[in-house]
């Protein structure tokens, strides 16, 4: 574990303490991984690193007892605020039964993260209540060549402020008024969780998802299973982010994004809205899973407010 600061740029009154683990995938890219770590310095962080790169395991950043012991480093350390993920891919879900998720929570650290790192964040809440940040990663977001400005304005907002207004324009989403729990996260994560006890079970939420390289017949496939599974159902609202990274073929004969979505929104009777800035891309917001929020949808866009329980003292 190492530890590194410089000069705060966060407009909070203290440093930031801001653990660094790797509950999945590895870092690929060292240079990222460097460039990540500068980042949260510059921005006023105290880092403590509990990723080693020389130790990674297949393709996991360590072997499964060792990240769960860098996370239980990171909630043992009093000078941490932020347990942040170093990416996503794929490991977190291995890790579900191995963890004190109530130590995790007692803890109070904010864990930070998206895509896979979704699993934790909804365990969590399911199991005890704990609110988390979907939101940017190290290598992905903080360790990018170029920095994306909104997205890390967004971050240190939401760690600022007791609540946050998002406001979005977008057409043809429906018109909507309604308020109750923010959840969700990545699509295929949330997916996988279906059944065990690790799902949260949100009455009337606001449910937001997202997800990288999946075809839309997958994605349509995905959210007809959590219909059936009587998910979508209980929800006052499906908010999608981004979707993207796949290829159309020719087989595929005009089925598209668009066309998935009329069908959905023709057998879900839950109202569907697109356009969330979140998920795998360079300009993303940061969301609250678990905090209470109100939506408001015309035909101009829509406006998200979240009372935010994860605000640090500023």
């Amino acid at each position: 574990m190492t530890e590194t600061t410089q000069a705060p740029q966060t407009h909070l009154k203290q440093a930031v303490g801001v653990a660094l683990i790797a509950p999945g995938g590895y870092a690929p890219d060292e240079a990222a991984l460097v460039r990540g770590i500068l980042a949260l310095q510059s921005q006023g962080c105290v880092v403590y690193d509990y990723y080693d790169p020389a130790a990674k395991h297949q393709r996991f950043g360590g072997t499964d007892a060792a990240r769960v012991g860098q996370i239980y480093e990171a909630i043992d350390n009093p000078q941490v605020q932020i347990v942040l993920a170093l990416r996503g891919s794929y490991g977190m879900s291995r890790l579900l039964p191995l963890l004190d998720l109530r130590r995790l929570a007692a803890s109070k650290k904010i864990f930070v993260g998206h895509s896979d790192v979704t699993a934790l964040q909804l365990a969590l809440l399911a199991q005890t209540g704990a609110p988390s940040l979907a939101g940017p990663m190290l290598c992905s977001d903080f360790g990018s060549a170029e920095l994306s400005e909104f997205t890390m304005s967004h971050f240190w907002q939401c760690l600022r402020q007791p609540e946050q207004v998002l406001r979005v324009s977008a057409a043809d989403n429906p018109v909507v008024k309604v308020s109750g729990t923010l959840w969700g996260g990545n699509l295929a994560m949330l997916n996988h969780l279906v059944g065990t006890a690790y799902l949260p079970q949100i009455e009337d939420g606001i449910l937001f998802l997202e997800d990288i390289g999946e075809h839309p017949y997958r994605i349509e496939r995905m959210l007809l299973q959590l219909q059936y599974a009587g998910i979508l159902g209980r929800q006052q609202a499906i908010v999608l982010g981004d979707f993207s990274g796949y290829r159309l073929g020719e087989h595929d004969n005009g089925y598209d994004f668009n066309t998935m979505l009329v069908y959905l929104r023709a057998h879900i009777a839950v109202p569907i809205l697109t356009g969330l800035p979140f998920g795998h891309i360079r300009d993303k917001v940061t969301l609250q899973v678990g905090a209470q929020a109100q939506l408001l949808s015309d035909a101009n866009g829509f406006r998200l407010t979240i009372q935010n329980p994860l605000a640090l003292s500023s």
